[in-house]
């Protein structure tokens, strides 16, 4: 039986495209947008504001009382669609085998025991200018540079605000791959082989 495989990516990255692929290789289920229309019903919020706040935070979230004295706790609308995320993350994990994108799903999987193969994939600018160019076209009014650079910011503040550790470090990953360099096909393919030698591993 192959593991869950979460993938982290940098944007422009390709990481979406390569899950996608392995899933399909494999044969198994592919969590990254699917994940957005269930928490959807789980949360009671609009699509559109979960893929917004879905992986970006600010630090004026959290938790936060009603006043000093109050011992009632709230949660704003980007905790409430963390934790939407969570559980079905979790629940998609329980099921078995599959592959899950980005939303800290390594960290929540890793917390609760569940065996994973994490990947992360990441390129230099050059690589990931032209893939953002050739998925979304021209963006004039932001670079595309500034683009890349802001929703890796969001994602890594995201990261660190919800697992206290740090998106893209290397502890956290089995296997990194620089999609640029090698390709989206070899990368797919040393998913593929790790996932397949994953059970046997002690």
């Amino acid at each position: 039986m192959y593991p869950v495989i979460t993938i982290s990516r940098e944007f422009g990255s390709g990481g979406h495209s390569i899950g996608e692929k392995v899933a399909e290789k494999l044969g198994i289920p592919f969590y990254d947008g699917e994940i957005v229309n269930r928490a959807a019903q789980e949360s009671g919020y609009c699509k559109e504001l979960i893929e917004e706040q879905g992986e970006a935070t600010s630090s004026a979230s959290k938790w936060f009382d009603i006043s000093a004295a109050s011992t009632m706790y709230f949660q704003s609308p980007q905790d409430e669609i963390f934790l939407a995320q969570r559980k079905v993350i979790l629940d998609a994990a329980k099921k078995g085998p599959c592959v899950i994108v980005g939303r800290c799903s390594d960290y929540i999987l890793r917390k609760a025991g569940v065996p994973c193969l994490n990947i992360l994939i990441h390129a230099d600018m050059v690589h990931r200018k032209k893939r953002v160019l050739e998925r979304y076209g021209d963006m004039k009014e932001m670079g595309v540079e500034k683009r890349i650079e802001k929703k890796d910011k969001q994602r890594r503040t995201y990261y660190r605000y919800y697992t206290d550790q740090h998106w893209g470090k290397y502890e956290n990953y089995d296997l990194a791959l620089d999609s640029g360099n090698l390709g989206e096909d070899t990368c797919v393919h040393l998913i593929c082989e790790l996932a397949e030698q994953f059970p046997t591993r002690k």
